[in-house]
C-alpha cells in the first residue's frame, strides 16, 4: 500500500556531505557495477564469515528471504550464506502455494543447505553468524539452539524478544556462552539519521525530531493493531527508540520527563486492541538532553529528521530522498510483488550485515561501528515499556 506523503515532507539540503556521511551506508547502486570476479576478489582478500539464516519466509515477502537474496547476490562481500533454516515451508507448509514458491527458491540455490530445523544443521567449528529473522516469540529458544550448534555470533531482528525479561535472559545466556549478539536496528546506520546527527553535533542549541511514517489506510488499522499486538512503541517506533538509547543517552532511568503531543497523537481502541495510530512525544533526560519522536501509521512511506534551534528549522533530511526514489522506482516496477520497504531500506540492510560479517571475519573485539548490541535492545524495550502506559494514560 502507498499514499501520497504530506506536503511538509519535502527534501531540503544544506551544506556539503562529509566523508563520514558518504560512508555511512553501503549501496547496491555501487555494488551493481561490480563484477562477480571483483566481488570474489574482495572476499579472497578480506575473508568471509559463514552465515546461517534462521527463518526465511515467503520469497518476495519475507524479510529473511531478502536477507538471503542480498547474500546470494554478492551484495554482502564478507558473508557466505551456508545454511537456511525454514521450519514451516520445509515442514507442514510445504504443500501450500507459498510452500511451492519456497521450493522453487530452494531449487535455484543448490549450494546452500536447506534445513527444517536448527537441530539438522551440522555442528560449527569456526566462526559463524546466525541471522535470526523469524517470529519474535521464537527468538529466545532459537538463540539457545544456534548457540548449542556452535554459532559464535548472532544477529537478531528487532525487537529481539516479546518482553524485557525474556531479552535480558537471552543476553545473560549469550554472555555466559561468550556469544556476541547484534540487533537489526537499521536506522542506526542510515544516511538521513547520520546527516542530521552531524548537523546537530556542530550546531549549538540544536534539538532533533525523528519522524517515522507508514502507509496503512485507516481501514487497515484494525488488522495492523492485531498483527503488531506488541504495540507501536515495540514495533514501528522501536527503531526511533533505539536511536534515542544509542545516541541520546535515553534509558528508562534517565527520562526526566515525557510530554505527549496531544494535537498530533491519536490513541485508538479497535476491537480487543488499544494502540497508537499516531504518537508524538518529547523526552528530556536527566542530563538535560531533549529529543522528539513522531510516528504515524497512515502518514506515507518515509522517515525524516528535522533539526531546530529555538523552534526554527535549520536542517532536514529524509529517506527516501530523490536519488533513492529514482533508484527504487524501476526496480519496484520490475518486482511489484516485493515488499516496498525491501528496496527503500536495501542499503541499510547491506550495511548492517557487511559490518557484522567483516567484523567477525577480522577477529576484532567488541561490536561493529553503528550496530546496536543486545544491551541496547534491552534498554530500548525498557523505554518502550515505560512510555507506553504513560502516553496511553495521557492520551485516552
Amino acid at each position: 500500500k502507498s499514499s501520497t506523503p504530506p506536503t511538509s515532507c519535502t527534501i531540503r539540503r544544506t551544506g556539503s556531505t562529509s566523508m563520514l556521511s558518504r560512508l555511512a551506508t553501503s549501496t547496491l547502486r555501487s555494488h551493481a557495477a561490480v563484477s562477480q570476479a571483483a566481488t570474489m576478489s574482495v572476499r579472497a582478500m578480506s575473508g568471509t564469515c559463514d552465515v546461517v539464516l534462521v527463518g526465511c519466509g515467503v520469497p518476495a515477502r519475507g524479510m529473511g528471504w531478502y536477507h538471503a537474496k542480498q547474500m546470494i547476490d554478492g551484495d554482502v562481500p564478507s558473508a557466505k550464506l551456508t545454511d537456511i533454516v525454514e521450519p514451516w515451508f520445509l515442514g507442514a507448509g510445504a504443500d501450500s502455494d507459498a510452500g511451492q514458491e519456497f521450493a522453487k527458491f530452494k531449487d535455484e540455490n543448490e549450494g546452500i543447505n536447506f534445513l527444517s530445523s536448527v537441530d539438522d544443521m551440522a555442528q560449527t567449528s569456526g566462526k559463524k553468524l546466525a541471522l535470526i529473522s523469524g517470529r519474535t516469540a521464537d527468538n529466545p529458544s532459537l538463540l539457545k539452539e544456534v548457540i548449542a550448534k556452535g554459532c559464535t555470533h548472532i544477529f537478531l531482528e528487532k525487537p529481539g524478544a516479546p518482553s524485557v525479561g525474556e531479552l535480558e535472559e537471552m543476553a545473560a545466556y549469550a554472555e555466559d556462552k561468550g556469544v556476541a549478539v547484534y540487533m537489526g536496528y537499521n536506522k542506526n546506520v542510515t544516511k538521513y539519521v547520520t546527516l542530521a546527527r552531524e548537523f546537530e553535533a556542530k550546531t549549538p542549541g540544536a534539538v532533533t525530531t525523528f519522524i517515522h511514517n507508514n502507509a496503512y489506510g485507516t481501514d487497515e488499522l484494525g488488522e495492523c493493531f492485531e498483527r503488531n499486538s506488541e504495540g507501536m512503541l515495540k514495533n514501528m517506533a522501536v527503531h526511533e527508540l533505539a536511536l534515542l538509547v544509542t545516541y541520546y543517552g535515553v534509558t528508562a532511568d534517565t527520562i526526566e520527563s515525557v510530554v505527549a503531543d496531544k494535537e498530533y497523537s491519536n490513541c485508538l481502541t479497535i476491537g480487543d486492541y488499544t494502540d497508537f495510530a499516531k504518537i508524538g512525544f518529547t523526552i528530556t533526560t536527566t542530563a538535560g538532553k531533549t529529543v522528539t519522536v513522531k510516528a504515524d501509521r497512515c502518514g506515507g512511506s518515509n522517515s525524516l529528521a528535522i533539526v531546530e534551534v529555538d523552534g526554527v528549522e535549520k536542517f532536514r533530511s529524509m529517506t527516501p530522498d530523490a536519488e533513492l526514489e529514482a533508484w527504487v522506482a524501476p526496480r519496484q516496477a520490475a518486482n511489484p510483488d516485493w515488499m516496498p520497504y525491501f528496496l527503500l531500506q536495501h542499503d541499510d540492510y547491506v550495511t548492517l550485515k557487511e559490518r557484522a560479517c567483516a567484523h567477525i571475519a577480522s577477529g576484532a573485539p567488541g561490536a561493529p561501528e553503528g550496530l546496536a548490541t543486545i544491551g541496547i535492545a534491552v534498554d530500548t524495550l525498557k523505554v518502550a515499556e515505560k512510555l507506553t502506559p504513560l502516553l496511553t494514560k495521557e492520551l485516552l
